[in-house]
């Protein structure tokens, strides 16, 4: 019984690394830099990369069940159809991969379309998966501190067709619930997919109004110009990636991305518990942030 943890520095595949701890599987944690790996008492920490077949085979060796994130890359497509064709040539078992909630659907943004055309491939080669859709992550919007904090401004533009945003604790749980299942069984598990959201429509308003009650503060929605989002962005990433993020932001405002009140009913049967409400982020953050 071994699984592989993909992603497993980040904010979710570390959290997925901690619910898989003492459950009686063997569990590695794929980082390029295992010898400074920081990863909870009895998972091993192995050497390698995605972009790098040589040490992904080698990690895959033995592995019976893989959890694949690939981070928002400009390659990010290929080394996810490449990771999951070495995971077929080692004989893995079960796959549980993180794709994105509407990705099919919004076409036009490239990290979405790279997922779903993932997910094609799972499909059409009948592969033994779980694919996970998580929505907009609630815990990006800790990035909004200083906004909130300082002039009080919610600065996320989401606009007002809503989004059905998710907690990553909720998609780490997930996650390592299907992980295990399919580590567990005896033989592959037919596919299965899930839609990760959270259980409020939000809006860039009434997430403003959520912190302001929060907070005990007045706090404003600071609009939904995209252009000056891009330019934002633009002073921390690559030109590709803030373009590919105002795409997003672009599909929110005009579709939204609102949860199907029957997939919400699925999660909440696959964690045992309801999804967490940003409201609930919103107060444990406000929390940590007076405690600082």
């Amino acid at each position: 019984m071994t699984i592989l943890v993909t992603g497993s520095t980040g904010a979710v595949g570390s959290q997925v690394l901690t619910h898989l701890q003492g459950q009686g599987a063997e569990v590695r944690a794929l980082t390029r830099s295992p010898e400074k790996a920081q990863v909870p008492a009895g998972v091993i920490p192995v050497g390698g990369e995605l972009g790098d077949i040589d040490s992904l085979r080698s990690a895959m060796s033995g592995v019976s069940t893989l959890f694949l994130l690939v981070p928002n890359l400009a390659d990010e497509l290929t080394q996810a159809m490449l990771a999951l064709t070495v995971a077929r040539e080692a004989g893995v078992k079960g796959v549980v991969y993180l794709s994105v909630f509407r990705g099919e659907a919004y076409a036009d943004v490239p990290h979405f379309a790279g997922k779903a055309t993932v997910e094609r491939m799972i499909q059409v080669l009948a592969l033994p998966a779980t694919v996970l859709r998580p929505a907009y992550f609630i815990q990006n919007d800790l990035r909004q501190k200083d906004l909130l904090l300082g002039p009080g401004v919610y600065g996320a533009p989401i606009g007002a067709k809503g989004v059905s945003m998710v907690d990553i604790r909720d998609i780490a749980a997930a996650a390592a619930t299907e992980l295990l299942r399919r580590e567990r069984a005896p033989s592959p598990l037919p596919h299965e997919t899930y839609d990760l959201v959270g259980p409020d429509s939000l809006t860039g308003q009434s997430i403003a109004d959520i912190w302001t009650e929060t907070l005990g503060r007045p706090v404003r929605h600071g609009g939904d110009d995209l252009a000056i989002m891009e330019q934002r962005m633009k002073a921390m990433l690559p030109g590709w990636h803030a373009l590919d993020l105002r795409l997003m932001f672009q599909r929110y405002q005009s579709d939204g991305a609102v949860a199907d009140p029957v997939a919400i009913e699925r999660l909440t049967a696959l964690l045992g518990r309801a999804p967490r409400s940003y409201r609930d982020f919103a107060r444990d953050a406000a929390a940590q942030w007076a405690a600082a």
